[in-house]
């Protein structure tokens, strides 16, 4: 599935360009999809878009700095923060002309998302926050679980950077080596999704820039200042979604999230982990969103 390409220029110094490609009618709501780290605008599923598309919605994806048909940065050397990717969202609703728009993110995206509806409040029109924490990834939150042992282990053998990786002129090694990476965030209560995490690792190895930026580099940013303080001045209308089998960000993270957003509501996607909507969800996940944006 191929929709409206087009690629904005952002930054002050100009030079950075990123990929967005816009499906539906242009003159239904528009609806913004912020990936995760590591992640691009292909992790949104053509099916779960084109569902969100036939609901009425206009739905732009994009990938952010180091994603891939983005422009990279040298791997291990990223030149932004997080801040960045917060003012890239609002240039990018802007150069679009959709704003304010519903804004649907996940993980580091639901980090800018938080941000944008504080920093860029007339960018948004709702948010919606999936596999988030209040305030961003990185900042201390004591009184909310922590990551399962076996997350922890993992991040414990050495951050992205000092991982050797997979070579990456073997095309076969990088998609075993991008499927393996999802394996431990997805939900134990259900069969891996194999088949399709592999289908979605060949095609960002087929189009994406530069594969080892993608996964190394979005988890070397600077997150900046807390703004956990700051959540009760969001003012966009705030559904926030969240796995019950989340290993990373288990679900007392959404809770808190959708507690400290005023108005915020608050619903969980069972036999769900720290991945973005699996299949099984969207028959619920789908409605949830085309409601809250309607």
């Amino acid at each position: 599935m191929v929709g409206n390409e087009q690629f904005v220029e952002v930054g002050a110094t100009g030079g950075v360009k990123l990929y967005t490609e816009a499906f539906g009618d242009r003159a239904d709501p528009a609806v913004l999809l912020i990936h995760g780290a590591g992640h691009s605008a292909v992790a949104w599923d053509d099916e779960f878009v084109a569902r969100l598309a036939a609901g009425g919605r206009y739905v732009v994806r994009y990938d952010s700095r180091d994603a891939g048909r983005s422009t990279a940065s040298p791997v291990g050397q990223p030149d932004y923060n997080l801040r960045t990717l917060v003012a890239d969202a609002a240039e990018v609703i802007a150069a679009l002309g959709i704003g304010p728009a519903h804004i649907v993110a996940m993980s580091q995206g639901a980090a800018v998302g938080q941000l944008l509806a504080l920093d860029h409040p007339g960018s948004v029109a709702t948010l919606t926050l999936a596999s988030s924490t209040p305030g961003g990834p990185g900042h201390d939150a004591d009184d909310l679980p922590p990551m399962t042992e076996a997350v922890q282990a993992l991040f414990a053998e050495g951050s992205a950077e000092d991982q050797p990786g997979p070579d990456r002129s073997d095309r076969d090694a990088v998609i075993a080596y991008l499927v393996e990476a999802e394996r431990p965030f997805a939900a134990h209560s259900r069969p891996f999704d194999e088949d399709g995490v592999r289908a979605m690792a060949e095609r960002v190895v087929d189009r994406t820039a530069d594969v080892a930026a993608q996964v190394t580099n979005p988890f070397m940013i600077d997150a900046g200042e807390p703004w956990r303080s700051r959540l009760a001045d969001v003012a966009a209308p705030t559904l926030v979604l969240h796995g019950t089998e989340d290993p990373l960000f288990p679900p007392d993270h959404g809770r808190a999230l959708a507690a400290e957003i005023p108005g915020a509501r608050f619903k969980e996607m069972p036999a769900t982990g720290h991945e973005v909507f699996p299949r099984p969800v969207w028959d619920e996940v789908v409605p949830a969103i085309l409601a809250h944006t309607g």
